[in-house]
């Protein structure tokens, strides 16, 4: 086979040839002598004129024709790598590597180089490629303990450190040795390398990245969720209150200097590092060295760090209160809150108008055209996942600490004080039926009732005394000095459910929520593989944010049915309750209406007019008792229609229930969003080469079809299958609630009117009572008028009437009693059953 020299291999790739090489020894799964994979044109020639060598025998391949290229050598120089190549370990024999700090090979199958080189102390070794951060004096490395295989994060200065000031260069050592509290990185040991003598920095190491590349994931691309919020301000908090304890101004604190771990128990630890520009510093001294990043940067410093203005201020303790003030906005919100036309790092004299000129009590400034208006915002946008009895509670502290003036800016103590206040409080979850709306609400566990009910107001604009609630199926009475440490835990999925008992039912607010397609990137045909890695990162974001109100609005109709279910249940017992009401004052009716009857059998029975004004009471009683008898039968005909009603509903909420359960909407949102992020990982690949090649780049461009597609799949399910079917879900709510209320609100007036018919045969029963005492009062003095009577010859012996009328005055005295026992029974049963059962546990 003829041969190549170097120089003109090159030329000859560029040509459409392909190299092919032959190993001489078995890798990665390769049998020995087999051949590898075929490196396509472009990528061979870019690895040669960077400088790689090609340590194998190797051949050129165009359609039949074969060139043999024996091993050639590698330039001596150094030349910067292709990033994304994995190294291939290759023996060090082969002439490969130049030195051991800096080894080469050719390109893997996606046509890119690696650098590796491998670096140690006394006592830890660390792969150049393992790479956690780097700065302008020091990069971080994943290391290993040579002794135990414990991992490590080593830092390592590089010799642009050693131009510091040696108090400078030694600072974070010391202040690294003072400082030791679980929310501040680690120091193990100071050591040096071995060749270069590098001073090397042995650190506690955070296997979950820093803050920023947990919000650089576009699931957190609208903030953290709640619980991992305000796991990242108890931390940040511990570890600031650390450092002042010790006289300790940090001067760096962002996202990427704040680093996670998982405990034990799976929940994150945040842990400040970098004190790289820290140094001690009383609350009443002051300095003029300026350090940090300039998005987090204080204005006043930003205007001499950054601007390169001269001015001769001097900075205290509080220009790190700024930098939490951006660091927690940035974490809630997942975006920087002071933004000019075309960002920060471009548009800088703007930047620092925005942050002097920002009005008090704004927490976020953006300029949305070049030379337009500053927007100003009060308040944490709507995309945020923060609850609004969070954000209520740190707002105010956002508001104090982003204050360009010092001297009205907080000091840390009024921080400290108010942060611990939001720490220190509990959760408790309310859901509004009636609104369809979620609450948590922050109170301390020393709060009572009232408390909770004023909050709850607050949220809601329910009155206390309106605020009826249940809890897993039961009503759920709060006693007024109850606290709040007392209460039923609760949770989102779990909430207490508040029914308002209002005249006029509450509006239906349902779940708050920005337009998930107004936050989807367009996508431009041109390849552009930064944009459109940026592009697909926003399209990918939007899709969790699309996702997460999906659920929400998901959990809102479960809510509202199983809180109906709840309220429609108690309605059917108070039902019962009634029918029960009303049945005990109809067995005293009936009672009445006998003893009515033979009491005017009575009267009949007197001879003579005397007894005419009594039958007539009587009479009157009698027409009493008729319309007591009609209202009873009217209130059971309305409690059967309100049973019907309910009936009715929860047949609707149980084929709901079947309809939600077959709805695959959020299922089929989940497998886009999947698909999207594996195109955007591809994205971000794509992103770290200088330029596609032919193919690549067509697979590029297919994939940016296929994200557009599904990115507008996911539109349509969200709009079609999830927010129209959820305003057709508040509909039939508000419906539902009306008729709810109105059946509650009716059972109320039918329950008194029974009680107002037991109070009518309550009078009734005292009138008949009334004429039985005149009766006996008219039979007296008939006895004596009776023995003047002459002797008239009778067919019946006048002392056996007298008998039979002693024994029916003596059967009606006793059908009194019985009537009168049955009356006060009732009466009885109405005042236990109009009293509330209190709640289990209460």
């Amino acid at each position: 086979m003829p041969r190549i020299v170097p120089t003109a291999l090159c030329s000859v790739l560029g040509r459409g040839w392909e190299l092919r090489c032959c190993r001489r020894w078995g890798l990665q799964g390769h049998p020995q002598g087999t051949e590898a994979e075929a490196f396509p044109p472009p990528a061979a020639a870019d690895a040669c004129r960077a400088g790689f060598a090609i340590p194998w025998v190797s051949v050129l391949q165009r359609g039949g024709a074969s060139l043999h290229l024996a091993a050639l050598p590698a330039r001596t120089s150094v030349h910067p790598p292709l990033l994304g190549c994995r190294p291939r370990q290759v023996p060090a024999s082969s002439g490969v590597w130049q030195s051991t700090e800096q080894r080469r090979c050719l390109p893997c199958a996606e046509g890119r180089a690696a650098v590796t080189a491998m670096q140690s102390t006394p006592n830890y070794l660390w792969s150049t490629d393992d790479l956690l951060g780097q700065g302008a004096t020091a990069c971080v490395y994943k290391a290993r303990s040579k002794k135990s295989g414990e991992l490590v994060a080593v830092k390592v200065f590089n010799k642009a450190s050693y131009l510091r000031p040696q108090e400078v260069q030694m600072r974070e050592f010391e202040m690294l040795r003072k400082l030791n509290h679980k929310n501040i990185v680690k120091l193990f040991a100071v050591e040096e390398t071995g060749s270069s003598k590098q001073k090397v920095l042995v650190m506690e190491y955070c296997s979950s990245g820093s803050l920023l590349s947990i919000l650089e994931d576009p699931a957190n691309a609208f903030g953290l969720a709640e619980p991992e919020f305000l796991v990242v301000l108890q931390c940040v908090v511990a570890g600031m209150n650390h450092l002042r304890e010790n006289g300790v101004v940090h001067r760096d604190i962002k996202p990427g200097n704040i680093m996670r771990l998982v405990g034990e128990d799976g929940q994150s630890i945040y842990k400040l590092t970098d004190f790289g520009a820290a140094r001690e510093l009383e609350d009443d001294e002051k300095f003029v060295s300026v350090y940090g990043t300039e998005e987090y940067l204080h204005p006043d410093m930003y205007e001499r760090a950054v601007l390169r203005k001269p001015q001769q201020k001097a900075y205290g303790v509080t220009v790190d209160l700024w930098s939490i003030g951006v660091t927690f906005y940035h974490a809630a919100t997942g975006r920087l809150p002071f933004v000019p036309f075309g960002g920060p790092r471009r548009n800088k004299e703007t930047m620092y108008k925005i942050t002097t000129e920002k009005p008090p009590g704004a927490i976020a400034g953006v300029q949305r055209q070049e030379n337009g208006s500053i927007e100003w915002s009060y308040e944490l946008p709507l995309t945020c996942q923060l609850s609004v009895g969070l954000k209520d509670q740190l707002v105010p502290i956002l508001a104090n600490i982003l204050e360009v003036d010092q001297e009205k800016c907080w000091g840390f103590d009024q921080f400290l004080a108010e942060t611990n206040d939001i720490l220190h409080r509990i959760v408790v979850d309310v859901f509004s039926l009636q609104q369809a709306s979620s609450h948590r609400i922050y109170i301390h566990s020393y709060n009572t009732t009232s408390k909770f009910l004023d909050a709850v107001f607050k949220q809601t604009d329910i009155v206390p005394h309106h605020q009826e609630y249940f809890f897993e199926g039961h009503p759920y009475e709060l006693d007024p000095n109850l606290q709040a440490h007392n209460f039923c835990r609760t949770a989102r999925h779990n909430p207490l459910t508040l029914l308002s008992c209002a005249e006029q039912p509450e509006d239906v607010v349902g779940v708050r929520y920005k337009d998930p397609a107004l936050d989807f990137p367009k996508f431009v045909p041109k390849v552009d593989v930064v944009a459109d890695c940026s592009a697909a990162k926003s399209a990918v974001g939007a899709v969790h944010q699309a996702l997460r109100i999906a659920q929400e609005l998901r959990q809102c109709q479960e809510l509202t049915v199983r809180g109906l279910h709840w309220v429609i249940g108690n309605l059917r017992s108070e039902c019962s309750r009634v029918l029960e009401q009303r049945r005990g004052v109809h067995a005293v009716l009936s009672g009445l209406q006998l003893m009515e009857g033979k009491t005017r059998g009575l009267y009949e029975a007197i001879p003579g007019g005397s007894a005419l004004p009594a039958l007539k009471d009587v009479a009157a009683v009698r027409i009493r008792l008729q319309r007591v008898a009609e209202e009873l039968s009217q209130c059971s005909h309305s409690i059967f229609d309100f049973q019907g009603a309910l009936d009715g509903m929860v047949s609707e909420l149980v084929q709901h229930g079947q309809q939600a359960h077959e709805d695959k909407s959020i299922r089929q949102i989940e497998c886009c969003l999947e698909k999207m992020q594996l195109i955007y990982k591809q994205f971000r690949k794509a992103r770290t080469c200088p330029a596609l090649g032919y193919n690549e780049e067509q697979i590029h461009k297919l994939d940016k079809v296929n994200l557009g597609d599904l990115a507008r799949k996911v539109l349509l399910i969200f709009q079609d299958k999830c927010a129209q079917r959820y305003q057709e879900a508040l509909v039939l709510h508000g419906s539902r609630m009306r008729k709810v209320c109105e059946i509650k609100k009716q059972l109320k007036r039918l329950s008194n009117r029974i009680s107002t018919c037991s109070v009518e045969a309550s009078e009734c029963q005292d009138c008949l009572q009334l004429a039985l005492d005149k009766f006996l009062q008219t039979v007296v003095p008939e006895k004596h008028s009776l023995a003047m009577v002459p002797a008239v010859p009778s067919p019946v012996p006048l002392s056996q009437m007298r008998r039979e009328m002693a024994l029916q005055m003596q059967e009606l005295l006793e059908q009194m009693k019985s009537v009168s026992y049955d009356l006060q029974f009732n009466n009885s049963i109405i005042e236990r059953l109009s009293g509330a059962a209190p709640a289990p546990g209460v």
